[in-house]
């Protein structure tokens, strides 16, 4: 396969790549538990992974990941404080929400400095980070001549792990293990997971992980390869119909559209929240209470 890894490439590689498919993949996750059996960068790993899978089959340049990602604030606290209690051995890598979206935003304005028709942004760490990532890729496209799509892998991951229209996404589970055990075999393994008919529930491992199949990942990633391609397709089309001029060149530029455009919906986003629908206060005495509220940066 030909190189498509943006930091691995000779300059004329880039060029000619870029000449070839004008198309850019960004790719997010974060480092954290996700059960014994995977290791703690299926986030990020699995993203960029697809992404490059992605590039390899129909075109495009993959920039590198971003394993730093939100999370530790907001309704995630109270499941660190019940889950982990006073242990802060996570070896989560943790941003506040907003820090995370203006470098995404700082992505964004490399992708249309150097004249990316399309970028696709995807994430490999589910909740509600990805729908406020929506949110944001919505109100930035006007200001951006770069046609812009964001998705949670599992959007692409359809019908899911048996073609049934379910379980297009997981948390450890079957789903992840599987694309992660196509993706990096050196990242799994099995043989960590408890003894079946075992009642422990090792940290974020999912309950049906026993059922991970490498095989089945591979299905899984073709089908997402091939959605993305058509998605990549489309988004290329878009941008050769209108032929937008870039917009968001410099750091200011991208500065005043934050001002104007993302803080004033800020404190709207999901991620802004103190807590999720049914979640209990995280107690003052909790090593996680310190940054579970997240302040008001509107």
């Amino acid at each position: 396969m030909r190189e498509v890894r943006w930091e691995r490439m000779f300059p004329d590689q880039l060029d000619q790549a870029f000449q070839e498919c004008p198309l850019v993949y960004f790719t997010y996750g974060l480092c954290e538990p996700h059960g014994p059996q995977n290791a703690v960068g299926l986030d990020a790993l699995k993203a960029h992974g697809i992404a490059c899978r992605a590039a390899e089959t129909h075109g495009g340049i993959v920039a590198p990941p971003d394993y730093w990602h939100w999370h530790e604030s907001g309704g995630a606290a109270p499941w660190l404080h019940q889950f982990l209690g006073q242990n802060r051995h996570s070896w989560m890598t943790c941003l506040p929400p907003w820090q995370h979206f203006k470098n995404v935003c700082y992505h964004i304005r490399m992708a249309d400095v150097l004249g990316f028709h399309a970028a696709i942004l995807l994430t490999g760490h589910y909740g509600p980070n990805y729908i406020d990532l929506n949110t944001m890729i919505e109100r930035v496209q006007p200001h951006v001549g770069c046609r812009l799509y964001s998705l949670p892998d599992k959007e692409a991951n359809q019908p899911g792990f048996d073609r049934d229209g379910e379980s297009t996404g997981d948390h450890a589970g079957r789903v992840e293990t599987s694309l992660l055990w196509a993706l990096e075999p050196g990242c799994v393994d099995q043989s960590r997971l408890p003894p079946a008919g075992s009642s422990e529930r090792p940290f974020a491992m999912g309950h049906n992980a026993r059922e991970s199949d490498r095989r089945v990942g591979e299905r899984m990633l073709e089908d997402e390869v091939r959605w993305l391609g058509k998605k990549a397709a489309e988004l290329l089309a878009d941008h050769d119909r209108v032929q937008p001029a870039p917009k968001l060149c410099t750091y200011e530029d991208v500065e005043k559209v934050w001002e104007s455009v993302i803080k004033p919906v800020l404190k709207t986003f999901h991620t802004m929240q103190d807590l999720d629908e049914g979640q209990e206060p995280v107690p003052e005495d909790s090593i996680w209470h310190a940054n579970w509220r997240v302040p008001d940066r509107g």
